[in-house]
């Protein structure tokens, strides 16, 4: 696997972070754990559920000490998010994340998660419903 990075970009594998001085490739040898400074969101931009969720993931692959804390937190707001959307899109995305990160690969639950976000959108303005729609009565 190549990294290209340019001058002043930071790349984290296995948990450490890297900043390369000048733009460079990188050549992973072996399997590694990584993670791009550009698909790295910090803990203030985590202001929708999915980039809540995303940065639960992304803990997992930049903070390894703390990946079953982060873990932990990831079921609770997928349970949650399950629990509130409908939309159907949303729920498939959710579900082949949560089998990614079961299956210990966190970086292509990020990469579902990151596609989930246009939907999350759409919902989120009102253009498809996000929760069940509740019942009116006919008076």
């Amino acid at each position: 696997m190549n990294l290209s990075l340019r001058a002043g970009e930071r790349v984290f594998i296995n948990g450490a972070v890297l900043r390369v001085d000048r733009k460079v490739t990188i050549e992973l040898m072996n399997d590694a754990t990584f993670l791009l400074e550009n698909h790295v969101i910090q803990p203030e931009e985590a202001t929708t559920p999915l980039r809540q969720l995303y940065f639960a993931a992304q803990t997992m692959l930049i903070e390894p000490a703390r990946a079953e804390e982060a873990r932990a937190v990831y079921r609770r707001l997928d349970a949650a998010l399950m629990a509130t959307f409908v939309n159907a899109e949303i729920l498939h995305g959710l579900r082949n994340a949560a089998a990614m990160i079961e299956a210990e690969r966190p970086f292509e639950a990020l990469k579902v998660i990151r596609g989930l976000y246009p939907a999350e959108a759409t919902v989120l303005a009102g253009g498809a419903p996000s929760m069940p729609e509740t019942p009116t009565r006919a008076a």
